[in-house]
């Protein structure tokens, strides 16, 4: 009988393919010969951090507590974790195992797996692109406030600043009017109730709700009234992107490094902020909203449906990342293992992040005598109103306030990076002739990101923010 020695595929840029049975000296030069051209990880730990931290990204912290309460508190672990063992852990190994032997991103990857395929590489690559748009904005939002919090008194306390409504209501200063047996309305302390017999009812709106919708975004009516790009955050986003585009600039030899801290201090802020509010008053009463189970909601389809979703939201598969950032890897890593590791750590992480948030959320409601239900949120609110709000009445509060914002602003970069990441690659495996130009390219894509990114800081930005988030990342991913 013949012998046919058994190949394996080390050069994917040129197709080529060698005899296994040659000294296994010649394939690793050859493989590495490809690697040092298209670039790999330096080491093992940096793909896996990287991984980490796209992976556990802002939803985990502003998202998944809100799902786990709104879908049975405890219950809700277990449509999660069943969903993440059916279907996010296997196509995040599938995604990891293919584009680690293939040695290439989602632009280039599927159009060698069959032409047919060319479409959802692009695809892919095309989702990265807008997100990457929109996601920057909200690390410019975190670096105003984070600039903002070491102003003494934080600038939301209290209503009386040019850019408060009066519909505008301070429990503080309630409290203070009480004190004199006055009524506190329309931001007033009136020394007669009779005064205010008559008036009508309206909505109340903390000053921290204010002062994200009125002078950080300075927000229209609607849609249609453009208005004008923020000044100040249109510097805000310029150093969001030099952030990215200097962390990006030697490719994944530079991000992987910067991922060591970015990904491992938000774990050091979350113990932080856990044991201060397991302190707080109130917030005994905020973990049990969290976690007291509802076993009957476990029989309505919803509560599957919301964990298959924030399955794609947590692990990211579809998006492109995970197809780059295993690009990179030696041929022989052992991605199944780092597939467990991340999908582990990334429920832990979610689970943990709901203790840190209802105990603050329970401290909130406790003094503002109301229940734990009225002060949630989620998304953007529960980071830029909910806690703001709460971090006016904690001891040091511009403490607080900076860390809890720098940790978000970490928390945000390695997802940024991978995004940015997914682009870069697609450009550079459709021309390989441009890896001479790599750090133009890169500067180009910061570039046009940031010009991008402009409409999202005009008066009408948030509804555009809303809207792309919606129709096209979520939609697009489906």
């Amino acid at each position: 009988m013949e012998y046919k020695p058994k190949l394996r595929r080390v050069s994917t840029l040129t197709g080529t393919w060698v005899d296994r049975s040659v000294a296994s000296g010649v394939a690793d030069d050859e493989q590495d010969e490809v690697l040092t051209r298209r670039g790999s990880w330096t080491g093992r730990f940096d793909f896996l951090l990287s991984l980490l931290g796209y992976s556990v990204g802002l939803g985990n912290v502003w998202r998944f507590p809100y799902l786990c309460y709104n879908n049975g508190g405890g219950a809700f672990l277990i449509p999660f974790t069943v969903m993440l063992v059916i279907a996010g852990l296997p196509l995040m190994f599938m995604e990891l195992s293919l584009a680690q032997y293939a040695g290439l991103g989602p632009a280039v990857l599927f159009k060698r797996l069959s032409p047919l395929l060319q479409g959802l590489g692009f695809g892919m690559v095309l989702v990265a692109l807008v997100v990457m748009l929109y996601y920057n904005v909200i690390l410019a939002w975190t670096l105003f406030y984070m600039l903002a919090s070491f102003e003494e008194p934080l600038p939301w306390k209290g209503c009386h600043h040019a850019w408060t409504s009066r519909q505008c209501y301070s429990y503080d200063e309630e409290s203070k009017c009480l004190d004199l047996n006055g009524t506190y309305y329309m931001r007033e302390c009136y020394a007669n109730a009779s005064l205010i017999a008559n008036f009508t009812k309206v909505a109340k709106k903390p000053p921290a709700e204010e002062f994200f919708k009125n002078y950080v975004l300075q927000l229209s009516s609607g849609i249609e009234h453009t208005g004008n790009v923020s000044i100040t955050l249109s510097f805000c986003l310029l150093a969001a992107w030099l952030i990215v585009f200097l962390c990006l600039c030697r490719g994944v030899k530079s991000s992987g490094k910067v991922v060591y801290f970015t990904a491992l201090f938000p774990y050091v802020v979350l113990i932080m902020l856990f044991v201060r509010g397991i302190t707080l008053p109130g917030s005994y009463t905020g973990i049990m909203y969290y976690l007291e189970p509802d076993w009957e909601k476990l029989k309505s389809a919803q509560i599957w449906g919301d964990a298959a979703v924030q399955i794609f939201f947590a692990l990211s598969p579809a998006w492109g990342g995970l197809l780059t950032l295993a690009s990179y890897n030696k041929f022989q890593n052992n991605c199944y293992r780092d597939a467990i590791i991340v999908a582990v750590t990334n429920i832990l992480t979610s689970f943990f992040a709901g203790f840190v948030i209802f105990s603050i959320l329970g401290f909130l409601a406790h003094e503002l005598d109301t229940e734990v239900g009225t002060v949630l949120d989620q998304g953007a609110g529960l980071a830029f109103v909910v806690f703001p709000e709460m971090v006016t009445k904690l001891q040091m509060p511009m403490f607080w306030s900076v860390l809890f914002f720098f940790m978000l602003l970490t928390l945000g970069l390695d997802s940024q990076f991978a995004l940015m990441e997914t682009v870069v690659t697609g450009i550079l495996d459709t021309f390989p002739q441009w890896r001479r130009w790599k750090l133009r390219v890169v500067f180009g894509v910061a570039t046009v990101g940031y010009l991008g990114g402009l409409v999202f800081i005009t008066n009408s930005g948030m509804y555009w923010f809303q809207l792309v988030d919606k129709y096209a990342a979520n939609w697009s991913v489906l």
